[in-house]
């Protein structure tokens, strides 16, 4: 079996567009929360969402590119732009060798919604153009950037809703793993528009604290009241050690384990068991105790049961040990499609620099979340260990852990 090791990150965040810019708020729990007006006036019940700039791409990239791009594959490409440089991977090397993209995405809306608009007034499908579809897709991230860098392994998106961006990963360390691929560019991205989350708004699931967009999400908060919407890309290089080797690659965490399950009971309601089956399945794929854990980047999104279900599963599994948690959503919002792989670029700039991020507006547990060691402010610590959880609608669950590597 082949280690697996990441050598490079990158991010397009609400909270920040680089890894430095990140590393900063993560640093200082700054929020990237904003109430958007726009969505009041739409008919959203929450306007409170996560707040980021499109990138501009004009002579960047060829127009080609740019028209077939939707909002979060725009995304994709900055945050994969940045990993690759870090992880010393030039066009020339991936023009040379055999590199798979593997993407968590789980929606793609306006290009539909414009689509089917331009169609009802024209009457036909003529004026709907060329791009259309490739913007339209499920699959539009992986299709445009395996041809923007020229990709020739494994090439496809993996839809498993908030848990997608912790699963893509887990396949990319699965198939590096078994020596299928080299190396992979694995991760995640959410649109942030207008028509995207309205559905979600329509179950009540959002956050209503207006008033105060900052203090909104507050994840294992006694107050929560809902999560908020956010988004971006992030964007982890799995490749095989003997490969990172080969080619001098800097070595920045080691993959230990992934863990996965299903909970098999609701479609929307999240349970206890499944995710504890999935914790546990990483504890052993990592081949380690749970007290070797040091930190756990929860999934906790700010909805209260959801908070109170992950604090029981976690309690059953760390309870004897009490490793610090956190939720980086307070900060950035529930990223959704990209959350799982964007933890993962948090937890390891955290692991990076020594330092856990504080769960912001955490104020007061109750009953269940005060069960668990939550950092309710900056603690600087060095990182050997991390868990990461990602959980999604249709009760699927993924536990990812990544080890300092040694």
């Amino acid at each position: 079996m082949n280690r697996v090791v990441i050598t490079g990150i990158g991010i397009y965040s609400t909270i920040g567009k680089n890894i430095a810019e990140v590393k900063d708020s993560l640093y200082n729990g700054k929020s990237g929360i904003v109430l958007d007006a726009e969505r009041k006036k739409f008919g959203y019940q929450s306007g409170l969402t996560g707040k980021i700039e499109r990138p501009q791409l004009k002579g960047v990239l060829e127009r080609r590119s740019r028209i077939s791009m939707p909002e979060h594959a725009e995304y994709a490409y900055m945050s994969t732009v940045e990993a690759l440089k870090a992880a010393n991977m030039s066009q020339e090397y991936l023009d040379n060798n055999i590199v798979g993209i593997i993407f968590g995405n789980d929606s793609s809306t306006p290009p539909v919604i414009e689509a089917v608009d331009i169609i009802r007034e024209k009457k036909n499908t003529f004026s709907v153009g060329s791009a259309s579809v490739f913007k339209s897709m499920n699959s539009s991230v992986t299709m445009n950037l395996s041809v923007v860098f020229k990709l020739k392994g494994i090439n496809f998106t993996l839809s498993g809703a908030c848990a997608s961006g912790s699963h893509s990963i887990g396949m990319g360390y699965f198939l590096i793993k078994h020596g299928y691929q080299d190396c992979i560019i694995c991760g995640g991205s959410q649109e942030i528009n207008l028509f995207c989350v309205g559905s979600f708004d329509a179950l009540g699931a959002f956050s209503n604290r207006e008033s105060e967009p900052q203090k909104a999400s507050r994840p294992f908060d006694k107050n929560r009241d809902g999560l908020v919407p956010s988004g971006g890309a992030a964007t982890v290089i799995l490749e095989s050690y003997e490969s990172a080797v080969k080619r001098g690659a800097p070595i920045l965490a080691e993959v230990a384990g992934y863990g996965f399950s299903s909970d098999g009971k609701h479609l929307s309601v999240p349970d206890i068991d499944g995710p504890v089956r999935a914790i546990n399945m990483s504890v052993k794929e990592a081949g380690i105790n749970p007290n070797q854990i040091d930190y756990i980047n929860a999934h906790a999104t700010s909805t209260p049961l959801g908070d109170a279900n992950e604090a029981q599963a976690l309690d059953s599994v760390f309870g004897a040990y009490k490793p610090l948690v956190s939720s980086t959503k307070s900060m950035t919002g529930h990223e959704m499609w990209m959350a799982g792989a964007s933890e993962i670029v948090y937890s390891v700039i955290m692991m990076q620099n020594s330092f856990v991020a504080q769960n912001i507006n955490f104020e007061e547990p109750d009953e269940v979340t005060s069960k668990l060691n939550i950092a309710n402010k900056r603690i600087d610590k060095e990182i050997n260990m991390f868990l990461s959880n990602s959980f999604g609608f249709g009760g699927t669950n993924s536990s990812l852990i990544i080890k300092k590597f040694k």
